[in-house]
């Protein structure tokens, strides 16, 4: 009896907890189908918006984030250094429609640990959401192959390494047009670190204007 249970406790503490976002209930619906014929998956919870995933994540404190880039017509990618703050240990799985390498190339800079078409979900999101909960990077094959050719025709492409998570999240919220006093809010920072950050991000993309923060912001796939 009580190697049985501690067999049963074993299981327990390997198993991969998730939390599913998306904003269509079919797609969820889809996503919990997959990773539920695998045993070692355990959905944790489901959400629809960034707010209420940002409350899953920090509740949960789950190993896997299945998450869209868009929901509620609001782009996610801003939100992914807040829910790894939420949840330090959460591996966070880009679930989309955007073929664009530009947004696995933010993603990714940004904190995700993997980028995956629904596309090709059927048959790889087992083994992703397997891989990133491991500790490693997946990127979908044929998006790493975009990236690459992306890379290739465009050397200069990548001038936004030099940004760092956290200004790549400004500059997404800026393009958004979030003042200055917004940022700082939702942000929980003071107003003069938000201006810091502003004047690193002008120095180092030589944007002035807004208009020049939302395109820098679009060439990065920072926005939906």
């Amino acid at each position: 009896m009580n190697a049985e249970g501690a067999v049963q406790r074993v299981e327990t503490v390997s198993r991969i907890s998730v939390v599913i976002a998306d904003d269509h209930p079919v797609v969820r619906a889809g996503m919990r189908a997959l990773l539920s014929q695998d045993e070692a998956f355990e959905i944790v919870a489901e959400s629809s918006t960034v707010p209420d995933t940002l409350r899953a994540v920090a509740q949960h404190q789950p190993s896997v984030l299945v998450l869209d880039l868009t929901m509620a017509d609001r782009t996610s990618l801003p939100s992914i250094p807040d829910l790894l703050a939420a949840s330090p240990g959460t591996r966070i799985l880009i679930l989309t429609m955007q073929e664009d390498p530009a947004f696995a190339r933010a993603a990714l800079r940004i904190g995700a640990a993997g980028y995956l078409l629904k596309e090709a979900a059927t048959e790889e999101l087992v083994g992703a959401a397997r891989q990133v909960a491991n500790g490693a990077t997946y990127l979908q094959p044929a998006m790493g192959a975009r990236l690459a050719i992306a890379d290739a025709a465009a050397p200069g492409a990548d001038a936004d390494a030099t940004l760092t998570a956290r200004e790549l999240q400004i500059l997404s919220l800026l393009a958004l047009g979030h003042t200055n006093q917004e940022i700082a809010r939702r942000l929980h920072v003071s107003i003069r670190t938000v201006e810091s950050h502003r004047a690193r991000i002008r120095d180092k993309l030589g944007t002035e204007t807004r208009a020049e923060l939302t395109a820098a912001a679009r060439e990065r796939g920072l926005l939906g």
